[in-house]
């Protein structure tokens, strides 16, 4: 998709026109993060970065961004500043599909203030958005155990939000999507059905099945729900599927888009055996969520692919993620944000992140935060609770902050969608059961080094009214 530099808020310009009158000198160092994970969750899957990155590589403001600009009281200097704009700052960042957790780095931009200002948006909007659908199609993969899962929600997403949302549905663990052009873009395997509408446009539905049949024989799904899917469509579809047998085809399912999934996946699936079809396929949507798909499981129903679409593509229930951008650091010196509600306090200085594995590889359920040049953190405090801490030694350490970007470039290759998604598999395997499970997940610990700690209290203190 074509994105601009324009693409912020207004008050980023502001900001920002300012900062190019008054030239505050050194960089500035902003932390990514969010404060809770989304759907009452144990854990989030981080997307969106490879499509932050390529952005960030070209972005610049075109001439049509310029003249409106104009014409909102901005000055020539800075819109001359502005046609020469190009992000030239350095990035680190968790990898794109790991098992992330609130309020801990999981990005910082490290730039000079105006094109670390000017991001801000952008960022937020890709990778909030991105991480809450990843993280939401993941759960939904966790129900379905292996059964395949299909992304049909690009006619209920919000726009073209859609888009985004078949990309990080891939990484979070789904198969394939309906949307082409995600498809074509992202390089993910693209399926598809039919609508009620094409069998209704026939007089006879066998002969809408045969038709669909005759030109699509390849990966040919019929939907049997339009009159009755046990009385009309599922015999007219055993009908089409022999047929096709005797032409060297084999029909690959039936779709159930409507009444008791459980049941009629049940009665579908012995018609279909006892009609020597025991290839063909049970495909179910219908409002298909995390929930629902734990269900049809725990009944035993025999679907053996999901497609699920709108409470995929928009993050139902929750729609969005509260990830923020904080300035941590500017030149040289800390930075921090106080609030009554202390976990809005943020975190200064620039920072790495840590995460513990025991003997076996496994997380341990802990990571830690420490200042940058912190090679290994002994010990971790709680955020706020003096009484609460964890000795860290008898744990491997593994560093989660890499660099990614340097002067604006890109510092490693492009990672494809499904090197995304086999990486982000991987991650959950060593994520102990507990911190998966839909029902009061276990909470996975966030502590602070002793240093970092120390340093936060101290600004704390400082700025204390």
């Amino acid at each position: 998709m074509n994105i601009t530099a324009a693409y912020t808020d207004l008050y980023q310009l502001t900001m920002a026109q300012v900062y190019f009158r008054t030239k505050p000198k050194g960089r500035a160092v902003f932390d990514y993060y969010f404060r809770h994970n989304p759907f009452d969750g144990g854990y989030s899957i981080f997307a969106g970065l490879e499509d932050v990155l390529h952005i960030l590589e070209t972005l610049t403001f075109s001439a049509s961004d310029i003249a409106y600009l104009e014409q909102h009281g901005f000055e020539a200097e800075f819109l001359d500043y502005l046609k020469n704009f190009q992000f030239q700052g350095t990035i680190y960042s968790s990898r794109e599909g790991d098992v992330v957790f609130p309020n801990r780095p999981i990005l910082q931009v490290e730039a000079n203030i105006i094109e670390a200002q000017i991001i801000e948006t952008l960022l937020l909007n890709l990778l909030n958005f991105q991480t809450l659908i990843a993280t939401k199609a993941s759960r939904i993969r966790y129900s379905a155990e292996n059964g395949v899962l299909l992304d049909m929600g690009l006619r209920r997403a919000h726009a073209t939000g859609g888009y985004y949302a078949s990309r990080a549905a891939a990484i979070g663990g789904f198969d394939s999507t309906s949307n082409v052009k995600a498809a074509d873009d992202y390089n993910i395997p693209s399926s598809g059905t039919m609508a009620h509408s094409f069998i209704q446009s026939y007089e006879d539905e066998l002969q809408a099945f045969r038709d669909f049949a005759q030109w699509r024989p390849i990966n040919c799904v019929l939907l049997v729900d339009t009159y009755s899917t046990l009385k009309s469509g599922l015999p007219n579809a055993i009908t089409v599927a022999k047929e096709m047998e005797h032409r060297g085809d084999r029909l690959l399912g039936v779709r159930l888009d409507s009444g008791d999934l459980a049941y009629l996946s049940k009665k579908t699936r012995i018609l279909l055996d006892e009609a020597g079809l025991s290839y063909v396929k049970i495909v179910a949507s219908n409002q298909l969520d995390e929930f629902v798909i734990k269900s049809l499981k725990e009944q035993g129903a025999p679907i053996d692919i999901f497609g699920v679409g709108t409470n995929l593509v928009t993050g139902k229930p929750d729609a969005a993620i509260d990830g923020v951008y904080k300035l941590s650091e500017f030149n040289g010196e800390p930075r921090i944000k106080l609030s009554e509600n202390i976990i809005k306090v943020s975190l200064p200085y620039k920072k790495q992140v840590y995460r513990m594995l025991d003997e076996n590889g496994m997380f341990y359920g802990a990571d830690a935060v420490a200042l940058f040049k912190e090679e290994q953190v002994g010990e971790m405090e709680h955020p706020f609770d003096i009484t609460k801490s964890l000795d860290l030694n008898r744990f491997n350490h593994e560093a989660l902050l890499e660099k990614v970007m340097e002067h604006g470039k890109k510092v490693n290759p492009t990672r494809s969608v499904t090197e995304i998604a086999r990486y982000s598999k991987s991650r959950l395997e060593k994520l102990p059961e507990e911190y998966k499970r839909f029902d009061n997940p276990h909470i996975y610990k966030i502590g602070l080094s002793i240093k970092l700690k120390q340093e936060r209290d101290a600004l704390v203190l400082k700025h204390k009214f």
